[in-house]
């Protein structure tokens, strides 16, 4: 990570210590991250969210919030979107709202998909695609966005889909939920893109890294009996 980028993580931490405190949310953020809420507001112009389903900021292995309810309302609030504690848009809570998590999971920290490079690795782009204060023009939803959502529909160029299936989403219609795992071809990275559907129509609602796919894992996961996963909601 270069100097630039160690100072803009040390920020970003300051940041979601200071919310976890209590601090202002806006005021704390306009002043350690300049650029996130300038982001979701461009997202909310280019409706950006709309290629995003619905998630709980409950941890499905903890059963404990990853982030402030004051955050998550606030989030939302600037995202132009209604959120019903603790449910709200997956684009908000997983990308802008993941950053901001102080939370330790099994897993690690939230943030560290889009800050620690492997997610993008095993997506076919630079590591520092998804670094939310990178100068890239395209904010870092639609970074995601572009990045995720043509794996849940088709193989994308420069990466292996090893494989992907559905979940009927109980007895509502043609819903569905959609899991992919991706490799790729040039390194040992991999991911996992969950989604969820209904007839042609699909909408991203997480993707991280995962450890190098074998035969049996592989299996044991789509033997699974079917239910919603990773913090998705549904109705």
């Amino acid at each position: 990570m270069t100097e630039h980028s160690a100072g803009r993580l040390r920020d970003l931490l300051a940041a979601s210590a200071l919310i976890g405190r209590g601090a202002p949310i806006e005021e704390t953020l306009d002043q350690w991250t300049p650029y996130l809420l300038p982001q979701i507001a461009a997202d909310r112009a280019a409706d950006e969210f709309d290629h995003w389903g619905q998630s709980t900021v409950l941890d499905e292995n903890t059963g404990t919030p990853v982030l402030p309810r004051a955050l998550c309302e606030t989030l939302h609030a600037h995202a132009g979107l209604p959120s019903s504690w603790p449910v709200g848009n997956a684009g908000v809570l997983h990308v802008y709202g993941y950053l901001l998590s102080t939370v330790a999971t099994p897993y690690g920290f939230k943030r560290e998909r889009w800050t620690g490079g492997g997610l993008a690795d095993a997506l076919g782009r630079d590591p520092t695609h998804f670094l939310p204060w990178d100068a890239n023009p395209d904010t870092l939803l639609r970074r995601v966005t572009e990045a995720v959502l043509p794996v849940l529909i088709e193989n994308p160029p420069g990466s292996t889909t090893v494989m992907r299936f559905d979940e009927a989403v109980g007895t509502v219609g043609d819903a569905f939920f959609r899991t992919a795992i991706v490799s790729n071809r040039s390194n040992d990275h991999s991911a996992l893109i969950y989604g969820v559907g209904q007839g042609s129509d699909i909408r991203v609602v997480t993707a991280f890294p995962v450890a190098q796919p074998t035969d049996a894992w592989l299996t044991d996961l789509r033997s699974e009996p079917p239910r919603p996963r990773y913090n998705v909601a549904t109705g």
